[in-house]
């Protein structure tokens, strides 16, 4: 949470899952810098085993934002219209290997794809607390007192 500027982070991650992370970067791609309410639109319509992951994990994120927003501000009425997928991305995790047996005495190694991904839900129009607006008042003023000397 970037409380300075009035921008407020939420953040889910999803850690093995049973899908390789080349498969679940076509997805990330698609939706990464879009509106929230777009993104999961476009979620739910893929046809692709990764967005059925990404959906879960962007509804995840979206109510970490409200939480750590009324963290910031108990006032504060987070809008989901404001919200974009700041950050997405999908990295690999350990491989399982399996051996299957092969003609001859021999065995070929499998092996199972995982992945992790990241997502970062962020607000485009800064919050400003109550407290935040009052300080950056009386900050203002001392500033002002000081050049009209």
């Amino acid at each position: 949470m970037n409380n300075k500027q009035g921008i407020i982070v939420g953040v889910a991650k999803l850690k093995g899952c049973s899908m390789s992370a080349r498969k679940m970067r076509l997805v990330t791609d698609i939706v990464r810098g879009l509106p929230i309410d777009k993104a999961l639109a476009i979620l739910k319509f893929t046809r692709k085993e990764a967005a059925v992951w990404l959906y879960k994990l962007l509804q995840s994120a979206v109510a970490n934002w409200r939480v750590n927003a009324q963290k910031f501000d108990a006032s504060v009425e987070p809008e989901d219209s404001a919200l974009i997928v700041g950050a997405i991305w999908a990295d690999q995790a350990p491989s399982l290997k399996r051996f299957q047996p092969a003609p001859h005495g021999r065995a070929h190694r499998i092996r199972k794809h995982y992945c992790h991904a990241t997502i970062e839900v962020i607000n485009t129009v800064p919050v400003v607390s109550e407290q935040t607006a009052t300080a950056n008042t009386s900050a203002e003023e001392l500033d002002l007192t000081s050049t009209a000397e």
